[in-house]
């Protein structure tokens, strides 16, 4: 399908919005749509709406909603009104908004637009049986011409009624921003139900209900929701009739973002997890510009950018309509990127508490323990790929009389074979005058590479984890200057005994 036809609005005039249920953890497909509804307001100089929708009282929860705010708040999409803003369209929690919801019921109602329906699904069934059609094909449009005589017979039975929207008999047809235009064929979509029997609003009149309300200009959503299309123009064209609104917004379908096995990227795969990487030490800014990548491009030949970059750059009409899938490595590589790029002070900020957390530092650092964070902050900074990998990187800066190598190193590296080589490295450096790393670098060469005829690869296996721990580690010579002498030598002869 060709790439739709977009009218840019004019600056200042869009306004979307990022509604999402408060149920479970952020899901990354979740907040991939706020990114790009924030992205769209921002590039256009128009405003984002955030907006609750809690009207199931089964599924939604405190906690699932204080998590949305937090993991809004920590990956810096903000918003221009709803909850902790405000903002003159409020209250933006629906379920502070059950009296306009049941206003605008009863104007549709006495408008013809919406009708009482008392079937029940068991009848809808057996009618279908009855015409030789598929009994499984849904609401039929029964109830829509029911006499005054045949809806109080129903009443007097005790039967409750749905309250269903009357479906236009013309096709609907609307350019979808992302796929094109898109059409619904008269009578293939059934008169939705917008009111249970209990008096109780859904999803399908409480969402357009509140973006007209709301003056909403341009929906981007998943592209799970398109088949509800169809039912929101209508209810739309029925709100314009009555005076609510006097415009439809545009609609975008946002892809899929799909996992592993070309399936939908579920709850139960802790890639969804927003918190997971945020656990991990992924920076929000590596994190957004992966999401980003779920989807959508800044350039053919670039994966890096800024949300600033991003901003600017944002095209809706871009957007491709295939799924995307979510690719660890890639949102690894891509978080590394950005960890590269941050400046020392900004890395150690950041850092820190993930130190602290792996046990490798105080709960309150001393100012001693952060400035050996600092002086090794460049030896680790270009080898992480998130944050919590300095946990494993740094502990032995920090180790003291605790200090172990770990089990699979030292089987691999500490045998009987490295005996010449640690005795080696500690007569050579014993006898250094100044430790330096020029200094650490030359004599371990010259007793080890040198004196012992082992090739700089296999050489230096041994010292590097009889003195940090680990196989893979910041530069050797760096990180044994950091220790100082007696550490570093303490730790050698340790090895060898």
């Amino acid at each position: 399908m060709s790439t739709p036809e977009f009218a840019t609005p004019a600056p200042g005039t869009v306004r979307a919005r990022f509604c999402p249920s408060p149920t479970g953890t952020p899901h990354v497909g979740l907040i991939r749509t706020a990114l790009f509804n924030w992205a769209f307001a921002r590039h256009h100089r128009g405003s984002l709406v955030f907006r609750i929708e809690d009207t199931d009282a089964s599924r939604d929860s405190q906690e699932s909603y204080d998590a949305l705010l937090e993991a809004l708040r920590w990956l810096g999409l903000d918003w221009d009104e709803g909850p902790g803003v405000g903002g003159e369209h409020g209250p933006y929690r629906q379920s502070e908004r059950k009296d306009v919801y049941a206003d605008i019921a009863q104007r549709l109602l006495a408008a013809g637009e919406l009708y009482e329906a008392y079937s029940t699904p068991e009848e809808v069934e057996a009618r279908h049986k009855a015409a030789g059609r598929d009994p499984k094909l849904g609401y039929d449009n029964f109830d829509r011409d029911l006499t005054d005589e045949q809806k109080a017979a129903h009443r007097a039975e005790g039967r409750t009624p749905v309250l269903r929207l009357r479906m236009p008999d013309h096709d609907i047809t609307f350019d979808d921003l992302v796929r094109g235009e898109i059409t619904f064929r008269a009578g293939t979509v059934p008169d939705p139900v917008l009111v249970r029997g209990s008096g109780d609003a859904l999803y399908t009149l409480t969402n357009p209900v509140d973006d007209a309300l709301m003056r909403i200009t341009h929906v981007l959503r998943g592209e799970d929701l398109l088949s509800s299309t169809p039912r929101q123009i209508a209810l739309y064209e029925a709100l314009q009739r009555i005076g609510v609104t006097d415009f439809t917004p545009a609609f975008g379908h946002l892809p899929f973002v799909m996992g592993e096995g070309n399936k939908k990227l579920s709850k139960r795969d802790p890639q969804s997890n927003l918190f997971h990487h945020r656990d991990r030490g992924f920076l929000p800014e590596g994190l957004l510009n992966y999401l980003a990548l779920l989807g959508w491009s800044i350039a053919d030949d670039r994966d890096v950018f800024t949300l600033d970059e991003m901003v600017e750059a944002f095209d809706i009409g871009s957007v491709s309509s295939n799924p995307a899938r979510f690719d660890q490595k890639k949102a690894d590589a891509i978080n590394s990127a950005h960890l590269r790029a941050l400046a020392p002070d900004d890395f150690v900020q950041r850092v820190v508490p993930y130190l602290v957390a792996g046990g490798v530092l105080d709960a309150e650092p001393t100012e001693q323990q952060l400035d050996t964070v600092r002086a090794a902050a460049p030896l680790v900074q270009e080898r992480l790929i998130v944050l919590s990998d300095a946990v494993g990187m740094m502990r032995f800066l920090f180790a003291g009389d605790e200090f172990e190598p770990e089990e699979a190193s030292a089987q691999k590296a500490l045998g009987d074979d490295a005996r010449p080589v640690l005795e080696a490295a500690i007569g050579a450096l014993d006898a250094l005058d100044g430790w330096t790393t020029e200094a650490i670098e030359a004599a371990l060469k010259e007793s080890v590479v040198d004196g012992l005829g082992i090739k700089p690869r296999k050489a230096f296996a041994p010292v590097r984890v009889a003195v940090t721990g680990r196989t893979v580690s910041p530069p050797l010579y760096e990180s044994m200057e950091l220790l100082g002498r007696d550490v570093s030598l303490q730790r050698l002869r340790r090895a060898l005994g």
